[in-house]
C-alpha cells in the first residue's frame, strides 16, 4: 500500500492510502462505510448522502486579476472573492486534518500526453476514491512513481458543510473553482459527480487557451481509418445510447477535446444513468457494471442483493461509473482522428423538426451555441405543452469562456478538416408529446449508419421553411415519408403554428448570445413568419 506526505499542503495526517487498488477500497468501504455493500454483480454500492446530484446553484469561482477577463460570469460561473474562498480552503482541510486516514487518487484528465493533466484527488471515503480511480485515467506504475507535483488538487470534503454566513455562500454547499491556483474545494456535499465535472471544468478552462476545444460529447471512430464522429446532446437525447454503435469503437461517452491532431478522451471510465437499465436495452453498460463499477444511490434486495433498476425512491438520478475498458469495443488508448461529422442530437417533444437535416458552418455555431432539447409535459396539473431547454454549446454549466469561444473554436475545426454537421432529432413524429409519436430508436440508429458510410452527405436535400434546415430527403432504412415532419401531421397549420412557437424560443434565447456572434451566425437561426 502506498502512502504519501501531504503536509506540503497543510494537511498532516499520518495514513495518507495514495491509489489503493480496487479490491482494497472495496475492503475499506464494506468496512467504513454507511450503508455501503457488494452488489450481485460485483459492483460496489454506494450513498451520497442527502445531495443525489450536483449543486449548480452553489458553484462559486474565485475572480482573480489574471483570469477575471477570460471567465464567463453569471448563473453557471457566479464570482467570490479569494477572501471567502481562502475561508472556505481552511475550512476544508480543517475538516480533512481531523480524519485519521485520507485517500488520494493521483491521475490524469486527457488521453493525450501532450494535453493531459496531472489531477490529484483528496477524500475522506473509500467510495470517493473508487469513484475517482474509475472515472481519471489511470496512470502506469511508472507514472505513478514520476507523477511528480500536480496540475489540478482537489480538496474533498463533502461530509462537513460550509459556513453559510461566509460572504458569497447561499447554502451549506459551496463547490469552489480556483482557476489561477488550479484548485477546487467541495464542502456540503458528499455527490461523487462534483468532482467528475469539476475536472471538466478545469479541462474546459485551460484548453482553449491552447488552442484546443473541450466538449461535453460522446465520440466514436472507425475502426479500420480511425476516423472519429462525435455526437453533442443533452440528457435524454441519446448520446450515451448512440455512441454504444457495434459497428465503431468506443472513445468516450461524455468528455473530450478536439486538438490539431485530432480527437481525444478527457476520461478514463464512464457515468452512465441507471434507471431501468436492462441487458436487453442497454447490454454493454449493464455487463460493466461489475466488480471494480460503483453503483450510486440505487435500491437492492437485501437477502440476494440484486439490484432494482426501476425504484427510484431514493433518486431518479442512479448512476453507475466503470472504466472505458469494460466496454467490450472501446479503443485504448481513447484517442482518434478528426472527426468526418459532428452529430447535434435533440429530443425534440414539439415534433417538428426533422429527423436529420444537414447544417452549414453559421447554423453549426448557431445551434452548437442554442445546445437545444424538449422536455416532454410534466404530471402537473394543467401543464400540456413541452418545455423547450437551451444549454450553450451542450454543457452550459461547465462552461467557463462566453460560449462564442468554444462556438468560433468549433467553427474552426470544422473548416479545416471538412466536418460534416448534422442535427438529429430522436424525439416526436406526427405531433407533439401527447399526439404525436417517438422517432423509433432504431430509424435513428440507420440516420446515424448513413451518416458514418457517407451515403448522407450524398442525399438530396430541401430547406425547411421555418428553420432553415437542410432536410436530407432520402435515408436508407427510414420511410421517406418520416423525413418531412409537416407531411406526418394531420394538421398542416398546427404544424405550422408549432414550428413558429418553437422558432420563437430559439429566437429569443439566442438573444444573450447575439453580441458575441458575427451577423452570419445570427441569421443563422429560424424564422418566426411563414405561410402554410
Amino acid at each position: 500500500m502506498s502512502k504519501i506526505d501531504l503536509k506540503g499542503l497543510d494537511i498532516d495526517v499520518e495514513d495518507v492510502r495514495r491509489n489503493m487498488a480496487p479490491s482494497t477500497l472495496y475492503e475499506e468501504a464494506i468496512r467504513d462505510e454507511e450503508d455501503a455493500a457488494i452488489a450481485d454483480s460485483g459492483a460496489l454500492i454506494a450513498y451520497s448522502g442527502e445531495k443525489t446530484g450536483r449543486s449548480p446553484k452553489d458553484k462559486r469561482v474565485v475572480e482573480a486579476e489574471q483570469s477575471k477577463d477570460d471567465v464567463w460570469w453569471g448563473a453557471i460561473n457566479i464570482p467570490i472573492e479569494d477572501y471567502t474562498y481562502r475561508i472556505n480552503l481552511e475550512r476544508a482541510k480543517d475538516y480533512l486534518n481531523t480524519r485519521k486516514k485520507l485517500y488520494v487518487i493521483d491521475a490524469f484528465a486527457g488521453w493525450d500526453p501532450k494535453y493531459r493533466l496531472k489531477i490529484r484527488v483528496i477524500c475522506s471515503r473509500p467510495y470517493h476514491a473508487l469513484f475517482m480511480h474509475t472515472m481519471l485515467i489511470r496512470p502506469t506504475a511508472e507514472e505513478l512513481k514520476n507523477f511528480g507535483e500536480p496540475d489540478v488538487v482537489i480538496y474533498n470534503a463533502g461530509r462537513f458543510p460550509a459556513n453559510r454566513h461566509t460572504p458569497g455562500m447561499t447554502s451549506k454547499t459551496s463547490v469552489d473553482v480556483n482557476l489561477e491556483d488550479r484548485e477546487m474545494v467541495i464542502l456540503g456535499t458528499e455527490y461523487a459527480g462534483e468532482m467528475k465535472k469539476g475536472v471538466f471544468t478545469m479541462m474546459n478552462y485551460y484548453m482553449p487557451k491552447q488552442g484546443v476545444l473541450s466538449m461535453h460529447c460522446s465520440a466514436t471512430c472507425d475502426p479500420d481509418s480511425n476516423q472519429s464522429s462525435i455526437l453533442f446532446g443533452l440528457s435524454g437525447t441519446g448520446k450515451t445510447t448512440l455512441s454504444a454503435d457495434p459497428k465503431r469503437l468506443l472513445i468516450g461517452d461524455d468528455e473530450h477535446c478536439w486538438s490539431d491532431d485530432g480527437v481525444f478522451n478527457i476520461e478514463g471510465g464512464c457515468y452512465a444513468k441507471a434507471i431501468d437499465l436492462t441487458p436487453d436495452n442497454e447490454p454493454e453498460i449493464f455487463q460493466a457494471l461489475r466488480f471494480g463499477a460503483v453503483l450510486e444511490n440505487v435500491v437492492y434486495n437485501k437477502e440476494d442483493h440484486h439490484v432494482d433498476f426501476t425504484d427510484t425512491s431514493i433518486t431518479q438520478n442512479t448512476r453507475g461509473a466503470y472504466p472505458i475498458e469494460f466496454i467490450r469495443n472501446a479503443k485504448i488508448p481513447c484517442i482518434a482522428g478528426h472527426p468526418s461529422d459532428a452529430i447535434f442530437l435533440t429530443c425534440d417533444a414539439f415534433g417538428v423538426l426533422p429527423p436529420v437535416s444537414r447544417l452549414t458552418p453559421a447554423q453549426a455555431m448557431y445551434h452548437f451555441i442554442s445546445g437545444y432539447t424538449a422536455k416532454i409535459a410534466g404530471t402537473e396539473v394543467g401543464v400540456t405543452e413541452p418545455q423547450a431547454t437551451f444549454s450553450p454549446c451542450f454543457g452550459g454549466p461547465f462552461l467557463v469562456w462566453h460560449p462564442g469561444k468554444y462556438a468560433e473554436l468549433l467553427a474552426d475545426k470544422l473548416r479545416k478538416h471538412n466536418t460534416n454537421v448534422w442535427l438529429v432529432n430522436t424525439g416526436w413524429t406526427g405531433g407533439a408529446h401527447g399526439v404525436g409519436s417517438r422517432i423509433k430508436l432504431k430509424y435513428t440508429r440507420a440516420i446515424i449508419d448513413a451518416i458514418h458510410s457517407g451515403e448522407l452527405a450524398r442525399a438530396s436535400t430541401a430547406v425547411d421553411p421555418v428553420f432553415g434546415l437542410h432536410v436530407v430527403q432520402e435515408c436508407p432504412g427510414v420511410p421517406s415519408e418520416l423525413l418531412n415532419p409537416k407531411s406526418t401531421w394531420q394538421d398542416p397549420a398546427q404544424y405550422f403554428a408549432t414550428a413558429s412557437k418553437l422558432a420563437s424560443l430559439f429566437i429569443d434565447n439566442f438573444q444573450k448570445y447575439a453580441s458575441g456572434v458575427s451577423e452570419e451566425v445570427r441569421q443563422a437561426g429560424p424564422v418566426t413568419e411563414t405561410s402554410v
